[in-house]
């Protein structure tokens, strides 16, 4: 921590109800053994659970952001990232902890790249210390892929729990969407990245450690078998085909797309009729489908400015995907998910 206009790095915290873990991520901030100058950002989301007061009476060195509304994830991180005097930015979520080398891992492993470049860590689930993943893969629709090769350090996205970037190529970017709202909006950041010229990797030493699934309650396997809710669901396939349509190449899309709106179809369908839920396929699965229409104006005008600054190849862009499904593995694997309203 410092009082220095020198800031390398601003550690950018969104909270909202983590009263009772956040003490273990800002503890493991303050207790980072690294070589540079940073400071801790926290945005409380309007918390109800006072988790904003115990903040500052017991971190009077964090920088604390009072949101007086509810606003979502992508806002809250956006509005930390303006405040930030670092030049480097780290997205930590308030579940998730840092082992003490980890910032200097990320700030030497920044300086080896000529590219910009997004950073995550090899992430470790908090319960049981089982190594998560070392970054993600992607399937042609966008669904992550765990790399657990400890000899691949290009990857196709990251996790928000745990995100470097550098702050020129955050405001590049124009930060994340804030019509995401929350979820996918690091795959967003990742893919427009790669997109763009830069690349997306994992930082080989140190880690951090995450209770996976805390925030949304659900991305996780629980009983042998998948866990989620239909808030996160919903969010998910909505802005990964927002990712899809904003990143593709223009034949590509048209390939893909017609073929990514049918999957989700019948998905949407035999989840609702073996659950007996109609719902499912209403808010999740066709609602995906008709946000397209609804955000089709913002779609356009994003794309145009994304594709007009695009440098990757088409085949260094998808050098990072799997041509496999992820939800067929996963169906194989776990069968149906649960998904709770």
């Amino acid at each position: 921590m410092t009082e220095s206009e020198n800031v390398v790095c601003t550690i950018c915290i969104a909270n909202y109800n983590g009263r009772d873990i956040i003490d273990d991520c800002i503890r493991s901030v303050l207790g980072q053994q690294c070589s540079f100058p940073y400071e801790i950002i926290v945005h409380d989301d309007a918390s109800p659970d006072n988790s904003a007061d115990d903040i500052a009476a017991r971190y009077p060195q964090v920088a604390l952001i009072r949101s007086i509304e509810n606003v979502g994830y992508c806002i809250s991180n956006n509005r930390m990232a303006d405040r930030a005097r670092g030049r480097f930015l780290l997205f930590l979520n308030n579940d998730a902890t840092l082992e003490p080398d980890a910032l200097q891992t990320l700030y030497d492993e920044a300086h080896a790249q000529t590219a910009p470049t997004v950073f995550t860590l090899p992430q470790y689930n908090t319960g049981t210390g089982e190594l998560v993943d070392r970054g993600l893969l992607l399937d042609l629709f966008l669904n992550p892929v765990p790399n657990l090769d400890s000899a691949r350090h290009n990857v196709a996205t990251v996790h928000g729990a745990c995100l470097w970037v550098p702050k020129i190529l955050w405001d590049e970017i124009g930060g994340f969407p804030e019509w995401f709202l929350m979820v996918a909006e690091d795959l967003y950041l990742c893919c427009v990245t790669r997109l763009w010229g830069g690349a997306v990797r994992v930082a080989g030493r140190s880690g951090y450690h995450h209770r996976i699934g805390h925030s949304l309650g659900g991305g996780k396997v629980q009983n042998r078998g998948l866990n989620t809710t239909l808030y996160r669901r919903q969010l998910s396939e909505r802005n990964k085909t927002f990712t899809m349509v904003l990143c593709y190449t223009l034949p590509f899309l048209l390939a893909i797309l017609p073929i990514h709106i049918l999957l989700l179809m019948v998905e949407g369908l035999v989840l609702a009729v073996v659950r007996l839920d109609l719902s499912i396929f209403t808010h999740i699965y066709l609602n995906a489908i008709t946000a397209l229409w609804q955000y089709r104006r913002i779609l356009r005008a994003q794309r145009r400015i994304l594709q007009k600054s695009r440098t990757s190849g088409i085949i260094r862009f998808f050098s990072v995907f799997r041509i496999l499904p992820r939800k067929l593995q996963l169906l194989f694997k776990y069968g149906l998910p649960t998904i709770r309203g």
